[in-house]
């Protein structure tokens, strides 16, 4: 037994039980007030559950035979989807990135994990995408497979192992340290990211994240890292095994590697210009503009007092890029990277698509039928509809009108298995 599978096995110890050990097979009616289905929202309807899935949705559901769970007052909507969250990390006012993947054992930040999964899916998210394990080996690896045989509650996991980035680029910060330290991502260059990507993919990644550029430029700014023909060559033997590519991009020359190369997804693109988003907008390549983590950072660490303070400047650069990205055309994905703020949280980046410019449906739309659409789901999850996995939930109010409301989840439901209920 390797020492990730001893710390897995310790962790999970505690929860075992927490999950039901097989498929729930009861059928269930839920009548809420309305049902958001991932598109519309629809006064009156109903749906009906069997098994793990969605048999009907309607105004005229039949209840024969059915566990009926009357819901007055509530929206139902498909569960919600995270695409950028870290189940590795807890936010930095806690403890500083650099202290996590360098100090806390990978025992602790399993059981930390754990926890995090747990909150997370009794908040209404039901899919996350975990992009990046950052120093906890393939720790997201063990822990979606605890998920998938009910060891453990959670949402479904999409996983990448270990981010990629290029050698020498990311942290902890070789020249802090009187050692070599532990790095928080796989380091790779032309020579080795063939290699690299197809060692990930042999590890157990659903999909390849890449790091087209960091905060190593003489003074600290972002630049990019990964030249265009790296980018394109681990795009190509992702591809080529079938593993969709997320790329982390803040610089617009390392949005346009990403964008040359066709990579799936773009992360954060917080100095995206007009003419950037236009292109994505052309390639059908989605932003994840992790909001929540813009102003988390601009908390922690310029000392921002939100509803206080002005915004600081990169709120509103952020704002700004935001919007031209909106005006491109760009589909949003809804993508909070979670863990620079807390798990369980995770409605506040929705909260905040609606604040930066999208409308409530638009960005319900984002956390549901778009994100399973992006993340190569879409029949199986982010609508409700007949034959679809029944991951529901229940939320007070109408969040179609307020957006606020997906923070008051009632019910959760993943794969037909009730969690939260009235």
């Amino acid at each position: 037994m390797n020492y990730l599978t001893l710390a897995l096995s310790l962790t999970l110890a505690g929860v075992a039980g927490a999950q039901p050990s097989s498929q729930d097979t009861t059928t269930y009616v839920l009548r809420p007030a309305g049902v958001f289905d991932g598109v519309a929202m629809h006064a009156g309807w109903s749906v009906r559950v069997r098994g793990n899935t969605i048999v009907a949705a309607g105004p005229s559901v039949d209840a024969a035979g059915a566990t009926v769970v009357e819901l007055p007052g509530t929206t139902v909507l498909p569960g919600l989807i995270d695409a950028h969250s870290h189940v590795f990390l807890h936010p930095y006012n806690e403890t500083l990135w650099n202290d996590q993947v360098l100090k806390e054992p990978l025992v602790l930040r399993t059981a930390r994990a754990v926890m995090h999964l747990q909150r997370t899916l009794m908040a209404g998210f039901t899919t996350l995408r975990d992009l990046g394990t950052e120093g906890a080996l393939d720790g997201d690896v063990a822990l979606k497979q605890a998920l998938e045989q009910n060891i453990i509650p959670g949402p479904r996991l999409i996983v990448v192992t270990r981010a990629i980035v290029a050698t020498g680029s990311y942290g902890p910060p070789r020249w802090a340290y009187s050692f070599d330290p532990p790095q928080g991502a796989q380091e790779a260059d032309y020579n080795t990211i063939a290699r690299v990507v197809r060692e990930q993919i042999g590890h157990g990644a659903d999909w390849i994240k890449l790091y087209a550029d960091y905060r190593v430029g003489m003074h600290g700014g972002d630049v990019a890292t990964f030249t265009q023909d790296e980018m394109s060559l681990a795009t190509q033997i992702a591809h080529q095994y079938g593993r969709p590519v997320a790329v982390h991009a803040q610089t617009v020359e390392g949005m346009q590697h990403a964008i040359t190369a066709g990579v799936e997804t773009i992360e954060h693109g917080d100095q995206g210009t007009p003419e950037i988003f236009r292109q994505m907008a052309a390639k059908h390549i989605p932003l994840c503009p992790t909001l929540a983590a813009g102003e988390a950072y601009a908390q922690y660490f310029q000392h921002w007092h939100k509803g206080v303070d002005p915004e600081p400047a990169s709120v509103k650069a952020k704002r700004v890029s935001f919007k031209a990205a909106l005006d491109a055309g760009v589909t949003i994905c809804n993508g909070s990277d979670v863990g620079v703020f807390a798990h369980g949280d995770n409605a506040r980046e929705v909260e905040l698509l609606v604040d930066y410019g999208m409308t409530p449906t638009d960005a319900l739309r984002s956390a549901t039928s778009i994100d399973a659409s992006v993340l190569k789901m879409g029949d199986q999850i982010g609508k409700i509809s007949a034959g679809l996995k029944a991951d529901l939930i229940a939320v007070t109010g109408d969040p179609t009108k307020d957006i606020k409301a997906i923070e008051h989840v009632v019910l959760v439901m993943k794969d037909g298995v009730l969690y939260k209920r009235p």
